[in-house]
């Protein structure tokens, strides 16, 4: 349950006052239109990467849920570590009054889940992850976007690049070659990496892909490593699903071109960033309080795509970029929103020389079984539809997985 403590109201009567009194810090505010939420984020905005997106969204929610006389007192806490860390960061959320708690990593959801049925009344949320869409509690929930139209977007961006150097006589048709620095061999990491590949291709026919994951979502000095040596090994287009900058200025120190995520990365790496997709966290941030705050249900399983405003492409760089990209980003945009654009399109890719015809989103147990939902479907893998977070596993031809999968 939640726990509450108050500070006892002292009457003097024989003096004809009263002493001033209120709610201890700990308390959750006794103002209907006021809210404290707690926001755990496995690093800090310093990494100017995942959770300054974050800090980023908590931001723009306040000012949105302002506009509508809703006040949100936030509790922050930051570096939180995806172990028993992270069970006492919500514990310690929920004694200091939050209503709602927000879990920002993915490796978050198994520690936040060890806390939930202690407090029935606080709202548990779990971004990018899965679990709480199937575990039968009201007061866990889960949140992600349609990320994978804006790697699409991003790689279209890398594709137009490498197409204009091969056109222009830079490079060989072969050397089109895409290095991605990936944290692990989750869905969600081998969504991503697919949907830009498949973005790249669809304007450089000839481009191939290498992946090295570094096990963690967060460790700059290893995204960089990774960075450079794909560049040594010929990669010219760097891109990325890890959580720092280090990628773009390893990028740019080699001479090679970089699409970022989370942040416009074109102001340390000038000369290197064409462009990068966020997930915009204050519109999924904004709905779910303002609901909590009308007494309404918070989604259980919350998804949304870029014609909803939830991903965002950062700013194109105009001076390294592709004569023609800001026109083809406004193409891609709209067949993605009007449907005539499928990322996952199964006539665009092989695996192991064969078109894709079947593959399984996740059941309710989580597991990939026979009893799965059929993910294909009308031409095309149909991503975050049976579930928000990723379920995309598949091993296409064309990307190349250097090291082995954490």
């Amino acid at each position: 349950m939640r726990k509450v403590s108050f500070v006892l109201i002292a009457l003097l009567l024989l003096s004809g006052f009263a002493f001033a009194s209120g709610k201890a810090e700990s308390a959750a505010p006794s103002d209907p239109n006021t809210v404290k939420v707690g926001l755990l984020c496995i690093g800090d905005e310093n990494d100017q990467g995942y959770t300054y997106n974050f800090i980023r969204g908590r931001d723009e929610a306040t000012e949105m849920l302002k506009a509508d006389g809703i006040t949100v007192e936030w509790v922050t806490k930051y570096n939180i570590g995806e172990d028993a860390t992270c069970t006492d960061a919500n514990i310690e959320a929920a004694e200091e009054g939050c209503q709602i708690i927000i879990n920002n990593s993915y490796g978050f959801e198994p520690f936040m889940l060890e806390v939930v049925d202690e407090y029935p009344e606080i709202e548990f949320i779990s971004c990018t992850n899965c679990a709480s869409a199937f575990d039968g509690r009201d007061n866990t929930h889960n949140a992600f976007a349609d990320i994978y139209e804006g790697r699409y977007i991003a790689g279209v961006v890398a594709g137009l690049k490498m197409q204009q150097m091969i056109d222009e006589g830079t490079i060989a048709p072969e050397e089109a070659v895409i290095g991605y620095v990936g944290a692990y061999s989750f869905a969600e990491v081998i969504s991503g990496f697919t949907a830009y590949y498949l973005g790249a291709k669809s304007v450089c026919p000839s481009v191939t892909m290498k992946v090295s994951f570094v096990g963690s979502w967060s460790d700059a000095t290893a995204e960089s490593d990774a960075a450079l040596a794909l560049a040594d090994q010929g990669c010219i287009m760097i891109s990325q699903h890890s959580d720092n900058t280090t990628p773009a200025t390893a990028a740019q120190s080699r001479g090679v071109f970089h699409t970022g995520y989370n942040n416009d990365m074109t102001g340390i790496a000038p000369k290197a960033s064409l462009i990068s997709t966020r997930i915009d966290w204050g519109i999924y941030f904004y709905e779910a309080i303002k609901a909590y705050v009308n007494g309404e249900e918070i989604p259980q399983d919350w998804c949304k795509g870029m014609d909803e405003g939830a991903v965002v492409m950062t700013e194109l760089n105009e001076a390294i970029a592709a004569p023609g990209t800001a026109e083809k980003i406004a193409e891609v945009e709209a067949g993605l929103a009007d449907g005539s654009i499928q990322v996952f399109d199964t006539s665009t890719f092989t695996v192991g020389g064969e078109e894709l015809t079947h593959a399984f989103a996740l059941d309710t147990d989580g597991d990939f079984t026979a009893d799965s939902e059929e993910a294909v479907y009308d031409g095309a893998f149909h991503e975050s539809v049976f579930q928000s977070a990723p379920y995309f596993t598949v091993q296409i031809d064309g990307i190349e997985w250097l090291n082995a999968a954490y």
